[in-house]
């Protein structure tokens, strides 16, 4: 028993902790999706009306600390470092984290205990908000209404 805990000790030292769903927190930027409030993708940061959008997150969420990815470009990354400094928000930037693509995550705004939103994208967020608010509750007919028209 001694051994396996000297042999535990010894991996731990050589690899390092353990992780829980590795391939998850590489790509939520050393996070798990449970803790997200809202994403932006590399390409959805340029977007004025997404970073109006974060804002609003922000706001809602004054908790909330924001996770840049440290492979955009520094002009973005500048970006959004002040808009985290307007807004009282800690930020975090991540070093390993990788651009694979423009639909790569560039920014998170998480929090350290589970959330679990069921939509973090903010485009499809705040898509679905704006459908929410133009479409008009459809009239209710009645059962014989129904029947007899």
């Amino acid at each position: 028993m001694a051994n396996d805990e000297l042999q535990q000790h010894l991996d731990k030292g050589r690899y390092g902790s353990p992780r829980i769903n590795p391939d998850e927190q590489r790509k939520y930027l050393g996070t798990f999706r449970e803790r997200c409030f809202v994403s932006m993708t590399v390409r959805e940061m340029s977007s004025k009306q997404d970073r109006e959008h974060l804002i609003e997150e922000i706001k809602k969420h004054p908790e909330g600390k924001l996770l840049i990815n440290g492979e955009v470009s520094e002009s973005l990354q500048k970006d959004f470092i002040g808009l985290a400094s307007k807004n009282a928000t800690d930020f975090t930037i991540v070093n390993d984290a990788k651009v694979e693509s423009e639909d790569s995550i560039g920014v998170l705004l998480v929090t350290d205990h589970a959330v679990n939103e069921e939509i973090i994208d903010i485009e499809e967020k705040y898509s679905s908000n704006q459908a929410e608010d133009n479409t008009e509750p459809k009239k209710k007919r009645s059962f014989f209404s129904k029947l007899f028209d």
